[in-house]
């Protein structure tokens, strides 16, 4: 602080300069403008300049997709927290401790129970700003304990994906959930129950090589960013340069590898389309 400041503010009589709260602005990551963040939170986390979806956790989605007041968050399992004693710069316990003291949640994945459009249904939302939503023992237990519960209700399985792939500080054990979660989704099939994915920006890693792209009905948010692995190495071992648009959710959509690219405002309806028909062809 300058010495001209200090003596103002030390002057009773002196007018205080004008502040106002840091939250008050949103940088839009698509196009870079200032957005008023109670017009960015009222249009769902979109950027009304340039259309860009931002990313949002566990808690935004819920209220945006499930019908209001219908929906309760289910009990997170309890798995081992660092069962390789794993310590780089930090131990793993620590950033566990400072991602769940950021977040409020026990790990990167979050199940709910409620009604889309009046259907009934089982909601699982991935969230990257969790360490990255990477997938260890506690994203793939949540994974199997929604597969569970959408079985035991007998009701769809949705899942919302955004990961940057396995949490390296659990090394196999963490690679183990992939196989895990396929066997899980075989348990929604024989049951005849549909089980539909909603890729996020960004899904990717070992997620992606999952359960992110084994849905009944493949969705995807506009301009997502959906990779098994990255950009660079893929160029590196082919030798070619890679289009634009590659490993995006309007290129997927182009090469046959989803089904839908749905915008956040028409999503729920969209659902709770998916799920009527699915659910009504599956009684029938």
């Amino acid at each position: 602080m300058s010495w001209l400041n200090s003596v103002r503010n030390a002057l009773p009589f002196a007018a205080k300069p004008k502040t106002s709260p840091d939250n008050l602005w949103h940088s839009c990551k698509g196009c870079e403008q200032m957005v008023f963040s109670k017009e960015w939170e009222e249009n769902a986390f979109v950027c009304p300049k340039c259309d860009h979806h931002d990313r949002i956790g566990p808690a935004a989605r819920f209220e945006q997709v499930f019908d209001q007041g219908s929906w309760q968050s289910l009990p997170s399992p309890r798995v081992p927290e660092d069962p390789l004693k794993f310590r780089d710069s930090k131990r793993y316990l620590d950033r566990l401790k400072a991602a769940r003291t950021d977040h409020q949640e026990t790990d990167a994945f979050v199940n709910a129970f409620g009604r889309i459009g009046g259907n009934p249904a089982i909601v699982g939302v991935q969230d990257f700003a969790f360490m990255g939503g990477s997938m260890g023992l506690a994203v793939g237990e949540a994974f199997v304990r929604g597969v569970e519960n959408a079985v035991r209700e007998h009701v769809p399985y949705v899942v919302f994906t955004a990961s940057g792939g396995a949490r390296m500080q659990e090394g196999i054990l963490s690679l183990m959930q992939m196989p895990r979660s396929t066997v899980a989704i075989d348990m929604l099939r024989d049951a005849g129950l549909p089980y539909i994915v909603v890729l996020t920006d960004p899904t990717s890693g070992g997620v992606m090589a999952a359960y992110a792209m084994l849905g009944d009905v493949q969705i995807a948010e506009p301009k997502a960013t959906l990779a098994f692995t990255g950009r660079r190495v893929i160029e590196s071992t082919i030798r070619e340069k890679l289009p634009d648009d590659f490993q995006t959710s309007e290129y997927y959509l182009e090469h046959g590898l989803i089904d839908m690219v749905v915008h956040r405002h028409q999503l729920k309806d969209r659902l709770a389309t998916v799920i009527g028909y699915l659910t009504t062809a599956k009684a029938a």
